[in-house]
């Protein structure tokens, strides 16, 4: 190894030590923010509360959640058990959330129970609503911890961002986010058993965290941590079949349902492919097969760009940076893309990339979005054409919801503001990883504090390394 080698090695293993009680004297604070937020969360979806969530009053107070809704319709009021008892009349014939997150419902309606049966309703989406606060604070002091130096700006910048005041509580995602922010705190320290046993149950509580698996895999492979890669796949392997196989045994069909759902379900609101099927992309809005297969293959063809960034860029990159490309790269061609999905993105986009300008650019294009599918809904609802853009503006500017909500062109609008955000922050990283002296957590000597067992590592196979010493013609350095 290199003295440079050897001298990032020798800070990463010291920055390593110090994380615990870095962590100590910001917990506090971040704690207390992150808490603030969620409050103010939480108070924002009050006046939708105080109406039981009556949906036309929701669409316009943009304080839509699915927590209480689905309480009724998914047979929590009823004593029905997630994946056990199906749901006779509908098109849903058991819960269609992974296991974890099923659970979770199950045990906030047994929670509740003390409640009279009138009373259940607002507090199970009360008291679920105070779990994912608890977990919003694990992901801020998650990602904290991961992010080295930066611990600080990262975390604030989490904790702080409009996304998570406005989407804490629409559905149950935060769990996903904190076990999976859990994951990589654990991988960072070096603990890759660990960070495979809660990327494990990650994937058990929402389907994108299994996308964590490729980065991880590339960049040991780059760097030749086989056994840190194993273990982590074990770990993630021996967790996820520890929650699931139950189910899968006792109750196959109502585990196979999230499934099954996920496959034949059609074009989201938020899909940039509702934007395309009113501009000539007719036929994947009827062929359910042919939109899976467009968007699984454009994720494929994205996701071999990232793989061969991981082999080829310059210098390795860091495992934020690759875990949030391969996230972006799932949302953006998805055929659902819900308003909640922004926390998916939330600590890893942070980490990526803690500087504000883009970070505020990309948040600016998430509010837009989320009052733009609330409002718009409300048209929907109401079957009015909704204002359009002058009246949209002039309605946001006297601090109300524009009557009869949003056209559909004004709408396609605010969804293209989060599509292009989330782009544009995607390729300000890709330039990143290409022109690493662009990269400000390594502008100070820094290789990737999320990294774990890579960072300071010497790289063992480079395909950049490999073109170098072929046109060379000497053999590549091992």
């Amino acid at each position: 190894m290199s003295s440079s080698s050897e001298r990032v090695a020798m800070s990463a293993g010291s920055d390593t030590a110090d994380r615990p009680g870095r962590l100590m004297r910001l917990a506090p604070v971040l704690t207390g923010l992150t808490a603030l937020v969620c409050l103010l969360g939480w108070l924002q979806k009050q006046p939708c509360a105080s109406v039981r969530f009556d949906f036309l009053k929701t669409t316009a107070n943009a304080c839509y959640t699915d927590i209480y809704p689905l309480y009724y319709v998914r047979g929590l009021s009823d004593g029905k058990i997630p994946y056990f008892d199906s749901l006779p009349g509908s098109d849903i014939h058991y819960v269609e959330y992974p296991v974890l997150s099923g659970g979770f419902m199950q045990l906030v309606a047994w929670l509740v129970q003390p409640f009279g049966v009138d009373a259940r309703g607002i507090a199970f989406y009360n008291v679920t609503a105070l779990i994912l606060a608890v977990l919003a604070v694990v992901a801020v002091l998650a990602a904290a911890y991961a992010a080295g130096r930066r611990s600080l700006r990262v975390g604030l910048m989490v904790a702080l961002s409009p996304a998570l005041l406005l989407t804490a509580y629409i559905n149950w995602d935060l769990l996903a986010v904190a076990l999976s922010a859990l994951a990589v705190a654990a991988w960072s320290a070096r603990r890759p058993a660990l960070a495979g046993a809660l990327l494990g149950l990650a994937i058990a509580a929402k389907f994108y965290p299994l996308l964590f698996l490729g980065p991880l895999v590339l960049l040991c492979v780059r760097a030749g941590q086989w056994r840190a890669m194993g273990r982590l796949l074990a770990g993630t392997a021996g967790a996820w079949l520890a929650v699931n196989l139950p189910v899968m045994v006792f109750a196959w069909d109502g585990w196979k349902e999230f499934y099954t759902f996920s496959q034949q379900r059609g074009i989201d609101w938020g899909s940039i492919f509702f934007v395309l099927q009113d501009h000539g992309l007719k036929e994947p809005a009827t062929d359910t097969g042919l939109l899976n297969m467009l968007g699984t293959g454009t994720f494929l063809v994205l996701a071999a760009g990232i793989a061969v960034l991981a082999l080829a860029a310059p210098r390795r990159p860091r495992l934020a940076q690759l875990l949030f490309l391969v996230l972006v790269a799932f949302m953006l061609p998805n055929k659902v893309w819900s308003p909640q999905y922004v926390l998916w993105l939330l600590p890893l986009a942070v980490m990526a990339r803690p500087k504000l300008p883009a970070f505020v650019a990309w948040q600016l294009g998430e509010i837009v979005y989320f009052f733009g599918i609330w409002w718009f809904l409300l048209s929907v609802s109401g079957q009015t054409p909704g204002q359009d853009l002058s009246g949209t503006v002039s309605a946001v500017l006297s601090f109300d919801a524009p009557e009869g909500g949003i056209s559909q062109d004004v709408y396609s609008l605010a969804l293209l503001a989060r599509f292009v955000t989330v782009l544009l922050l995607a390729v300000l990283v890709v330039r990143d990883i290409v022109r690493p002296s662009a990269d400000i957590v390594r502008s100070d000597g820094e290789d990737d504090p999320a990294g774990g067992f890579l960072d300071g590592a010497a790289d063992v196979i480079s395909l950049g390394r490999w073109r170098g010493a072929r046109r060379a013609g000497v053999p590549a350095p091992s």
